[in-house]
């Protein structure tokens, strides 16, 4: 994998010799995804899937084919099994707010889950009266496959699960976890937006009932979310919002559903967004899924090595290559806010805070953390510049 060459496909990266350490958080965009946006503002800005003059169908054919091709980079032999949505957030509410569930239903989560997989389920339990249980894992965030085991039972409809964290990096045993909730008769939804930038992710093979990811965080653009479903499980997932394009047929007091994808996609879509997010597919696959999983492992060793006499505390394993392409830290004496500002000043770009995973750090009496995060353009020289610029803080301020 030649990182230098694909540093030149960034625009960003041209200008001055920042580090830009924040990609779980939003990914930089190389050029060919900001053309193919511009290139549909510029020569076909129309709707699609309503006109049937020639602009509106090359639209509507850009949108198919960009379909197409996130299908086969999930490994999806249907492309109608996806649906795009405006991020991972709405996915993952369009399958909890849709799935139908009942007073005393149990949903089983993570500890450490996202916003986006923690606050719909609370909506539930306080409307519908859902139960909820949590897959305890360790101090550190290591996956607990027997812990999780221990939750599962008939009564069990859904267990939602971030496939990766966005706190520790660690990717938990997908493939397992569907095996086990298939057998009590659960189905499984898994949060998608940290994996699907950084690991291969094969849909079939894992046999997961839904899977949601984000664009802006895979090299497209913000505004574009995707949701997978199993089509028979798509066709009883009741619409999180109603309006024109996902009705066949409307009378005054009665409506014909489009079939998926089309019935979950109301109103004008991100169109230039999604043919983006084709592109970013596209850019993402010629360089390998395999080979920037291996290369984020890389930059952690060598990450690792450079601060291996420095005074800090990981957020997350120990070992880097449980950590992905995310190293969450704190420096004792120093909040993390602060540790992100005085690297900010350096020329460092990271993310501070509790990275909408609240209840991960509250268990834990810990007030957040700093995170650096990298992805397929970042470097060992930007790894070593980083260690430097955490020692110069520390001497300075810890």
């Amino acid at each position: 994998m030649d990182v230098s060459r694909i540093r030149e496909d960034f625009p960003t990266l041209k200008k001055g010799d920042h580090v830009y350490l924040d990609s779980a958080c939003q990914s930089l965009k190389p050029e060919s995804v900001i053309e193919s946006m511009l290139l549909y503002y510029r020569e076909y800005p129309a709707c699609g899937g309503r006109s049937v003059h020639s602009m509106a169908t090359k639209v509507s054919m850009k949108i198919d084919g960009a379909r197409e091709k996130i299908a086969k980079f999930f490994s999806s032999k249907d492309p109608n099994e996806f649906v795009f949505t405006k991020n991972c957030t709405e996915s993952l509410n369009m399958v909890a707010k849709g799935i139908k569930l009942r007073k005393g239903d149990v949903i089983v989560t993570g500890d450490a889950e996202h916003n986006s997989n923690h606050i719909p389920w609370v909506d539930l339990m306080e409307t519908a009266g859902i139960k909820r249980r949590f897959a305890k894992t360790s101090l550190k965030g290591e996956f607990d496959i027997e812990e999780f085991k221990r939750t599962m039972d008939r009564s069990v409809k859904i267990v939602s699960i971030s496939h990766t964290s966005n706190v520790t990096g660690v990717t938990v045993p997908l493939k397992d976890i569907v095996e086990i909730a298939h057998d009590h008769g659960a189905l499984v939804l898994a949060d998608g937006a940290q994996a699907a930038p950084h690991v291969p992710v094969d849909l079939l093979n894992l046999d997961v009932d839904f899977y949601a990811a984000s664009g802006h965080k895979m090299l497209g653009p913000s505004g574009v979310g995707i949701l997978y479903g199993k089509m028979e499980l798509l066709k009883e997932l009741h619409p999180l919002i109603s309006g024109g394009g996902t009705v066949g047929l409307a009378t005054y007091d009665s409506i014909k559903l489009s079939p998926p994808p089309e019935r979950f996609e109301a109103g004008l879509l991100n169109y230039s967004g999604i043919i983006g997010m084709g592109a970013a597919v596209d850019y993402l696959q010629r360089i390998g899924m395999k080979n920037i999983h291996e290369h984020e492992k890389h930059l952690q060793k060598v990450l690792q090595k450079e601060i291996s006499d420095l005074d800090i505390s990981t957020v997350g394993p120990e070992d880097p290559d449980e950590r992905g392409g995310v190293f969450s830290f704190n420096i004792k004496g120093l909040e993390s806010h602060d540790v992100a500002m005085m690297l900010d000043a350096k020329g460092i770009m990271i993310r501070s805070g509790m990275h909408c995973a609240h209840p991960f750090f509250v268990s834990r009496n810990i007030h957040g953390c700093a995170r650096a995060s990298m992805y397929l353009y970042n470097n060992d020289e930007e790894m070593k510049k980083f260690a430097d610029s955490l020692r110069k803080v520390i001497e300075t301020f810890a």
